[in-house]
């Protein structure tokens, strides 16, 4: 699924060049469940951006399903990242004013897709992330926070994307509610095969994961398999 290789990323900042990746070389397979963890300045975020096609390397190539992405202009990477990638952020990002379906179905509508057909992908989706019925038409500001991120996963599998990146899911969330939220990627990974790729600082929080690439100082310091994995608990309420 990925094929990153020898991945460099700099920029220029005061006249002087600032490498912030240097050489960082991995693949991830279709179905795995990765976690990129790393401390704030590790890099984590700059490779993310590179993995979500929302900034090219300055050196190395990344291919996303056999195609090589590493050299593509923007128009061409906004088409990658709508058909390809679902994101999930920290912050949720949701429409204020529209309700659970409408906020999922967004994408949908921007792909130009008839409402019927929105709407029965959006209540599809909304299943797949555990999204209790009765809140579809709730506004966000009507739904807790781990309620708001099951939504924003809902919308992130609405195209049915080859990958679910996701961008410290859990950080706006205390640790109960942010364990259903980690139960959701587990069980669509698990269970529904998705490969999804989560960006963390936190060690718990990769546990839940397969693996783990570990990055530091803009290079891999450590790529393994998680051998006492979390399993989150699947009898959370629902409606936290």
């Amino acid at each position: 699924m990925i094929e990153c290789s020898e991945i460099k990323k700099s920029y220029i900042v005061g006249g002087a060049e600032m490498q912030v990746l240097h050489g960082v070389t991995f693949t991830i397979r279709t179905g795995e469940f990765v976690a990129i963890m790393g401390p704030s300045g590790s890099g984590k975020s700059t490779l993310m951006n590179i993995i979500g096609c929302l900034d090219s390397p300055s050196g190395g190539s990344y291919a996303l399903d056999g195609q090589d992405v590493s050299l593509l202009c923007d128009d061409e990477l906004a088409d990658i990242r709508n058909s390809n990638i679902g994101f999930v952020f920290q912050s949720f990002n949701l429409l204020r004013r529209a309700d659970v379906l409408r906020n999922v179905a967004l994408p949908l509508v921007y792909a130009g897709m008839e409402r019927h057909e929105r709407e029965k992908r959006a209540k599809d989706a909304l299943g797949s992330a555990a999204f209790p019925e009765e809140f579809w038409h709730h506004l966000p500001n009507q739904l807790s926070g781990g309620m708001m991120q099951r939504v924003a996963i809902a919308r992130a599998l609405v195209n049915n994307p080859l990958l679910i990146l996701a961008d410290e899911p859990t950080g706006n969330l205390d640790t109960k509610t942010g364990e259903a939220v980690l139960d959701t990627f587990q069980r669509l990974n698990m269970k529904e095969g998705r490969t999804i790729v989560l960006i963390t600082h936190e060690r718990y929080v990769a546990e839940h994961a397969q693996r783990i690439i570990h990055i530091r100082d803009g290079a891999i310091v450590e790529d393994s398999s998680v051998k006492n994995r979390r399993i989150a608990d699947n009898h959370h309420d629902e409606t936290k």
